[in-house]
C-alpha cells in the first residue's frame, strides 16, 4: 500500500486545512482497488490551495496510455463529484 508522502511544498493546510487532503486521500483509497486490479497504484502527492490535486502513478499505470483516461474519467471525476473545491487533477512524475 502506498503511503501519503508529505511534501515541503504542500499548501493544502494554508487555506483548506489538512482535512481536505484527508478527504482527497479517502476518495483515492476508494478508487485504488480498481487501479491495483490492473497492476498499478496511485499516490496522493499534494493538494494545492487552488484545488489542484497532484497524483503519481506506480506500477503498470506508470507510462500506460490508458492512465490519462483513468486520471480524467475516473480519478478526477470522482474527486470533483465528492469534493467540489477540487478543480483539477494532474499526474506528476
Amino acid at each position: 500500500m502506498i503511503q501519503r508522502v508529505p511534501t515541503a511544498t504542500s499548501t493544502a493546510s494554508a487555506t483548506h486545512g489538512p482535512e481536505l487532503r484527508d478527504r482527497v486521500a479517502e476518495v483515492i483509497n476508494l478508487i485504488r482497488p480498481a487501479v491495483q486490479a490492473d497492476g498499478g497504484d496511485i499516490e496522493l502527492v499534494d493538494v494545492l490551495e487552488d484545488g489542484t490535486v497532484h497524483v503519481r502513478f506506480h506500477g503498470a499505470c506508470n507510462g500506460c496510455p490508458s492512465s490519462t483516461m483513468t486520471l480524467h474519467h475516473g480519478i478526477e471525476r470522482n474527486l470533483r463529484e465528492r469534493l467540489p473545491q477540487i478543480t483539477r487533477v494532474l499526474s506528476v512524475p
